[in-house]
């Protein structure tokens, strides 16, 4: 199979994935709160990479463990609490919808920092994009006037922190296997999770006798293996076979994927929404087309 056929299922694959996630901390947050939940989110995807790329780190080079270490709290440590945070006021759908900033970051991010270039193509497909997010967004602000729309800055602030992330990969960390990043990711942010969780409360009482506590691990754990542990290696291949531009796109497609989740949980959802949907789809594909 040739990278630019793995890169399609790849962004499929992951779309998926991650368009499921928002559901899964939209539930777990029922018995936690968000800083249980990054904290332990954190700690038990740490648990799976350790148990399979600890081997791995050896590869890692003595000067690239500085950009493992930032990656780390960029594309995993900060946004698992940012997200869970946004999650308490806005519906899971809308903040897969926010989400999709990230290409238009790592565009802007990728030329203004890391001097990496783009074609007209790529910056007309992201903006097509972004039209659809805007419409996907005044939708559900129509739909939804009683959320606080003032949550969505955390997820903003994630948008920007995986843009800078896609690109340090990239630039930085290009050469390093995607399982030996993942795992570098978490070891330098596993400790910090830790304290954080210590700090929670919750090994108290009122936690654990909580009566949706059981099934907020279940959906914990689910979203620490797929969303997170399986979900990071996937992305660093992505980026390493594709382009920063390519590998965030996938933010384009996720909000589908939670949109349905979404609307069978209960969440409004309207016709435009659908429409919006398409016009994301065509921003993927613009932003993506070789050129003939």
């Amino acid at each position: 199979m040739n990278d630019n056929t793995k890169k399609w299922i790849f962004l499929l694959v992951l779309s998926v994935i991650w368009g499921s996630s928002f559901i899964l901390i939209k539930k777990a947050l029922l018995g936690l709160t968000p800083f249980q939940l990054g904290a332990l989110r954190t700690i038990i995807t740490g648990v799976f990479l350790f148990s399979v790329g600890l081997k791995s780190l050896k590869s890692i080079q003595k000067r690239e463990w500085k950009w493992v270490v930032v990656s780390g709290f960029l594309g995993s440590f900060i946004p698992a609490f940012l997200f869970a945070i946004a999650e308490t006021e806005i519906d899971s759908a809308i903040t897969s919808i926010l989400n999709s900033l990230v290409p238009l970051n790592a565009i802007l991010l990728g030329f203004a920092i890391f001097k990496i270039g783009f074609t007209k193509r790529q910056l007309f497909g992201v903006i097509i994009g972004f039209i659809g997010t805007s419409i996907l967004i005044m939708q559900g602000a129509d739909l939804n006037p009683h959320q606080n729309y003032l949550y969505a800055s955390f997820v903003i602030i994630s948008t920007v922190m995986y843009a800078l992330n896609v690109n340090i990969i990239k630039k930085y960390l290009q050469n390093v296997k995607p399982l030996s990043i993942a795992t570098g990711n978490y070891v330098a942010i596993f400790i910090p999770a830790v304290i954080i969780l210590l700090f929670t409360d919750f090994f108290s009482s009122e936690t654990l006798e909580h009566p949706n506590f059981k099934m907020s691990i279940v959906y914990v754990v689910i979203l620490s293996f797929f969303g997170t542990a399986l979900a990071k290696v996937l992305f660093n291949t992505l980026v390493q076979i594709s382009t920063p531009v390519f590998a965030s796109s996938v933010t384009y497609i996720m909000p589908i994927v939670a949109l349905i989740w979404g609307f069978l949980d209960g969440e409004t959802f309207g016709v435009l929404q659908i429409v919006a949907s398409m016009i994301i789809l065509l921003g993927v594909y613009l932003a993506n087309k070789k050129k003939t």
